[in-house]
Order: structure tokens, then sequence, then C-alpha cells
């Protein structure tokens, strides 16, 4: 399966499995959503289930915080992530903290689904990469698979989860893996393994990382579009990289991540979000925190650029192979 129907099959069996399932967002029913991950299921469970919504980000988040302190489930889209500030208030001071602020009496077990990051020309308006923004807040699970056979089992755990989650979705990556180079995916998923993905229901448990890539020199920690930046990155250069996609950002799988830079003695981190306060700043301190006698070098971060999205250097902004490699070899050699 391509990334996109797996996360289509992963709705389906969703909605198959439990009827406090209800889909909806944007474009999500008749229309099967922006990029057709929802395509076919208003069909098979009815509008009822499976629905439009008005163009409010917050009002879509915020019913679907009621829904989930009254017993359902509700799956959300926000059609691209960038679109997804409106609703900040009502996932932030509302679904985050409802289970706390009510000491466990009301919760809200609410998924909220969006495409996420660039690399399809889409502008400011459809590029962005607000991961660091929520891993800031308690209460929120983050996560953001690289894969298809990840991308179905993690969004069937985020749904049967009692806590709100984000599930952020690289849409660089719906149709094939992406090496950073190329403005279409370099191969279908047809021709990976990740893309072998069982038909039935699966879960992969939140809050565990994977050795993608195991290696001796260098560990890279990476999420989403990044991983396969990394796996080419560490190909190109032939630098013995222990490649870590994190999958789940919080809650952070810090054993894993520990286990890996105390066999290796070096860390680099790599994302597409922005330098600044970014995700890799929080990764960055727990190196430094728990690996600090095993460091042989200075943790290094390969980021966006600080600045608003640049369309016009879309792919300059991007960390690719070149500039990852440029920085794993420079590790290296200290």
């Amino acid at each position: 399966m391509s990334m996109i129907e797996a996360i289509n099959q992963a709705l389906d069996i969703a909605l198959d499995h439990d009827p406090s399932v209800m889909i909806f967002g944007q474009d999500v029913g008749y229309f099967g959503g922006v990029f057709r991950a929802t395509e076919g299921l208003q069909d098979r469970y009815g509008r009822g289930r499976v629905f439009d919504a008005p163009i409010t980000e917050a009002g879509i988040v915020g019913v679907a915080v009621g829904m989930g302190c009254y017993g359902k489930r509700p799956v959300v889209e926000i059609q691209f992530a960038d679109y997804i500030y409106p609703a900040a208030d009502q996932i932030i001071s509302e679904a985050a903290r409802m289970r706390y602020r009510t000491c466990g009496e009301w919760w809200s077990p609410l998924t909220i689904r969006s495409p996420y990051g660039g690399g399809i020309y889409g502008g400011q308006t459809h590029s962005q990469s607000p991961e660091g923004i929520f891993t800031h807040v308690a209460g929120l699970t983050t996560v953001i698979p690289s894969n298809p056979y990840d991308a179905k089992g993690l969004l069937l755990a985020a749904i049967e989860s009692d806590d709100p989650v984000l599930f952020f979705e690289p849409k660089r990556l719906y149709h094939g893996p992406f090496d950073g180079y190329h403005d279409k995916p370099v191969q279908p998923w047809a021709n990976h393994p990740d893309s072998i993905v069982p038909e039935g229901h699966y879960t992969v448990p939140l809050g565990k990382a994977r050795v993608l890539q195991e290696g001796e020199a260098v560990t890279v920690l990476a999420y989403g579009t990044m991983v396969h930046v990394a796996i080419a990155a560490a190909a190109e250069t032939g630098i013995d990289a222990e490649v870590i996609d994190l999958r789940t950002l919080v809650p952070l799988d810090l054993d894993t991540i520990v286990a890996s830079v105390s066999k290796t003695g070096r860390c680099v981190i790599v994302h597409e979000a922005t330098r600044t306060c970014g995700f890799g700043a929080e990764l960055a301190a727990l190196v430094q925190q728990h690996c600090f006698f095993v460091l042989e070098a200075p943790i290094e971060r390969v980021t966006g650029w600080d600045t608003p999205y640049p369309h016009a250097f879309e792919w300059e902004y991007f960390p690719g192979p070149a500039r990852l490699g440029k920085t794993l070899q420079h590790i290296i050699e200290i």
C-alpha cells in the first residue's frame, strides 16, 4: 500500500470495529478529502458517521472535544497543518487539559489528522511543520509516521487511545519515499519493504521508536520525511550511521535514543521545521543530559531555516542529503 491507502484502511477498520468512531472535517465526506484519505468511507458508513464540516477549525476541534467527553471517538481532519492555528485554543486549553482539570472524571479521546510539511510547492500556507508548538503542551500525544506500515498501526493506536493525539502525515510521503533531491517520490511505495501492510487490525505502540538502520559511527534522530533523507545521506557519504525513526515525539522513547548515542558517542538531529525552539532543541537537551559522559563531539542539528516558508527557495530550505551529509562528515572528524 501507499501511505494514503494505509491511512484510508486504518480509518475504515476503526469505523467498522467501533461504532463510537466518527470522522469529519473540511471535504472529508462526499469529496473524500483533498488527498483522498477518506475516499469511500461516507458511502460505506453513511453521512451520520463520516461528514463534512464548515470552514472553522476551532469549531471542528471544539465539537470533537465535546463528542469525546460524551463517549464518542472523533477523528477530525485539519485540511493542512498550516490551518491548525485557529484551533490551537481548543486543542491546548480544552482537549489537552480535560483529564487533568476534571481529576479524571472526563477525558477526550480525540484524534486530529493533518497533512504536514512541505515539498509540494504549496507556499507558506500549505507547507508548515508546527509540531514544536504542540510538543510543548502537556497532555497531548504527537505522532509523525514515515511509512505506510507505521501510518496504519500508529493511526489505529491513536484512535484507540483515551488521550488527544495529533497525527501529522508528511504529505511528501503519501505516494512514495522521498530523498530530498526530487519533487516527486524516488520510487513508489510498492517497491519498499515498509509498504507491506497487513489487511486486518494491528497497532504500532505509541511512544516507541524504531532503529531503522544500525551503525557505529553516529546516531541520527529523525522523523517523517527526514527519515528517508537520513538514510540517503548515510548511503551517499558511506558513513556508518545509526538512523532512529522516532515515530512518536510525545511520549518520546528516550531509552532507545540513549542506548544508541551511548554506543556511537555522536548525535545529529534532523527535522524540516524551523530551527529555533524546534523539537530538535529538546532532543539535543535530553541527549546532553543523559549522554554527557559518552559524547565525543558536540550535538548537531540540521533543520529548516528560521524564516517564513520560502517558496522560491523550497529545496534549499529543506534539509537534504547533501546538507545532512556534510554535517555527518564534520561530526565524525571531530
